[in-house]
């Protein structure tokens, strides 16, 4: 199948980059166990803090290091890579191709998601669970739901990314767009703190938001805080944002092929 072939591409070449690897696994390890002890202060002062009891907040901090590359946090991915051809025109060979430009990018995402997963986010859990000695999903059921929740959050991750990528056809550099996204993606996805902090309305509007499915929807899942069915809402939660976002991501790409000159092309 073809876009199975272009996620297995997808993960050959992140494979390739293996030093790099290494670094990323050192640097987040060293991040989790800063965050570790800075956690376990703030749950010492306020053992019940969000709900989370000192574990939690510790097995929170190293879910969201393993998870920082699988979801792309920060941006970039496969979806860098579009920006880059709509600046130069190259685009237009993708819209030639027998296949939806959406799927085709989003293959291609899946790819560099399993391999970072299997990387950057099996390394990290693994010292967490050594060091730290941090929960693990508690029953099967979780565990599913949990692998569930992880692709449905790199799908909305790569939606947002489409996105931002899109605005390239307008902009004709995301940069700009890049960097925002990502500073709302850091605060709005718990990975600054977790949302099970956040007060009163801003609370309630950073769980309503789409990067709440990238980090503080699955560590809730992995911690077991989901149940029943307020499991299925919290996947329904993240099932909705996915198809709102790819559906966007269609609606944009349409109006760019009508409206928009391809810069070089």
């Amino acid at each position: 199948m073809l876009h199975v072939a272009v996620a297995t591409r997808a993960f050959r070449r992140y494979s390739t980059y293996r030093a790099a690897t290494l670094a990323g696994i050192f640097t987040n390890s060293v991040f989790g166990i800063i965050y570790s002890y800075a956690y376990l202060a703030l749950w010492k002062a306020n053992p019940t803090a969000g709900g989370y009891d000192a574990q939690d907040a510790v097995t929170y901090v190293w879910l969201g290091q393993a998870l920082l590359m699988t979801i792309a946090l920060w941006g970039g991915g496969t979806t860098d890579d579009l920006a880059e051809r709509i600046r130069t025109g190259d685009v237009a060979i993708d819209l030639y191709r027998p296949v939806g430009l959406v799927g085709w990018y989003l293959a291609s995402d899946v790819g560099r998601a399993a391999y970072h997963l299997l990387t950057r986010g099996f390394g990290p859990t693994l010292i967490g669970l050594v060091v730290f000695d941090i929960a693990l999903p508690p029953s099967p059921l979780a565990a599913v739901a949990f692998a569930v929740s992880l692709v449905l959050a790199v799908v909305v991750s790569f939606a947002i990314r489409f996105l931002v990528a899109s605005t390239a056809f307008w902009l004709l550099d995301q940069s700009g767009m890049k960097v925002m996204s990502g500073a709302f993606a850091i605060f709005f996805s718990g990975m600054m703190l977790p949302l099970v902090l956040f007060p009163g309305w801003l609370g309630t509007l950073a769980n309503a938001l789409p990067w709440a499915s990238y980090i503080q929807v699955p560590a809730d899942i992995w911690l077991g805080k989901h149940t029943g069915a307020d499991l299925a809402a919290a996947l329904g939660f993240q099932v909705m944002w996915a198809v709102v976002l790819l559906g966007a991501c269609q609606g944009v790409l349409r109006l760019a092929t009508r409206k928009v000159v391809v810069q070089g092309g």
